[in-house]
């Protein structure tokens, strides 16, 4: 029932009763922020047959809903239990772990110890006064004669010359694992470029956030929450498409022509998909066959650059990791659709998984677990291509 605080405020106002949302005994709704008068209300939770017709998504999550609530109770509720609230934080945790790792791969990527370090070393090695070190090396020895073999000690110490290149090319090899450069053995050291890398990056971290603020704030009202779902479809695309370029670059960055037209496909797919979520013209029933098709195109014209670059490399086994890690990702990204279109595991035991549990929530980790498999072959790329270049 409305309490008399309610009546009381609407009989002082021009408002009617329709603009209160009917509730059962316990639950109220907040009343629509028409009237300076009605900002100050009590916000509970509703139930499912109590939400608008636009909010009504899912009929296997029964409770727990927040009703068209003023912004700043919305942006609190973040910080409260609702059903909701895993949706949010599945996805917020996930851009924030993207953003720690572009951090890391700007500052640690390389690490620390580079090529260039070798480099100075070397031309330090060259500098050096071999004839003093020795003189030093020999004086720093009190006493030769109490060890065994000590003539042989000597020989070496006095047979030392200024290391080969093919020393510091060994040194080099050895390095492979931590050091994340191409160096030619004499004089050249070449980084490969990290932009397609980032815009994967960039594009994670955007469908992340987009994801998070709109199951954060979509309960506000009808209007918003076609705007957040919209943006919400366009950082899916973002995230799609942008996933292709560091496996794309990578693979082709040695056929210009080859790279060129894998990236320049995916880029004109990637933003019709962004045009076509953001664009209130492409909602219209007559283009869901469209929609649908372009997203499922997009997924599909991964397949083609992958068979292919197993074709150019298949004898090198960073071609196979990478693509390991792609299939894995693909699975995750599949699995998680395929769980968020069947209502899993809600749909066994309605109203049980409400608060935790539940399959969007499911999708969400799902999502942020192939997109850090996705990273984790980018840095094979990274390391095989500046290992070894074209």
């Amino acid at each position: 029932m409305i309490n008399t605080y309610y009546k009381s405020s609407i009989l002082s106002s021009d408002k009617t009763f329709d603009d209160v949302f009917d509730c059962e005994d316990g639950e109220k709704s907040c009343l629509k922020e028409t009237q300076e008068d009605f900002k100050k209300v009590k916000c509970e939770l509703v139930r499912y047959h109590s939400l608008p017709g636009y909010m009504k998504d899912n009929e296997y999550i029964l409770g727990y809903y927040r009703s068209e609530w003023p912004l700043k109770r919305i942006f609190l509720s973040i910080f409260t239990i609702h059903n909701e609230t895993l949706n949010v934080w599945t996805h917020l945790i996930g851009f924030f772990l993207f953003l720690f790792l572009t951090i890391y791969t700007a500052t640690k990527v390389p690490g620390v110890v580079d090529l260039n370090s070798l480099q100075r070393a070397r031309d330090m090695l060259r500098k050096a006064d071999w004839h003093k070190i020795q003189e030093e090396l020999l004086n720093c020895i009190p006493s030769l004669s109490n060890i065994p073999d000590h003539h042989k000690v000597l020989d070496v110490i006095k047979q030392m010359s200024l290391p080969s290149v093919d020393f510091l090319t060994s040194i080099s090899a050895c390095l492979k694992d931590d050091v994340m450069m191409t160096a030619d053995p004499l004089n050249k050291v070449h980084a490969i470029t990290r932009w397609p890398f980032f815009t994967f990056l960039g594009g994670a971290m955007f469908c992340l956030l987009a994801s998070s603020a709109c199951h954060l704030f979509s309960c506000h009202s009808q209007r918003l929450s076609y705007i957040m779902l919209r943006v919400d479809y366009a950082g899916i695309a973002a995230l799609i498409s942008t996933s292709f370029y560091p496996p794309i670059y990578y693979s082709f960055m040695c056929y210009p022509s080859l790279c060129k037209l894998y990236l320049g496909s995916i880029t004109v797919l990637g933003f019709a998909a962004m045009i076509i979520s953001l664009l209130p013209v492409f909602q219209k029933p007559k283009f869901r066959v469209y929609r649908t098709s372009l997203f499922f195109g997009m997924g599909l014209s991964g397949v083609a650059p992958i068979i292919h670059k197993l074709i150019l490399f298949k004898g090198q086994p960073e071609a196979l990791q990478t693509t390991f890690y792609e299939i894995l990702m693909g699975v995750l990204y599949g699995l998680g659709a395929v769980i968020y279109a069947a209502r899993i595991p809600e749909r066994w035991k309605p109203g049980k998984f409400d608060i935790a549990g539940h399959s969007h929530q499911l999708f969400h980790v799902l999502v942020v677990a192939g997109a850090v498999t996705h990273y984790r072959a980018g840095l094979i790329y990274l390391r095989w291509r500046d290992m070894n270049g074209c």
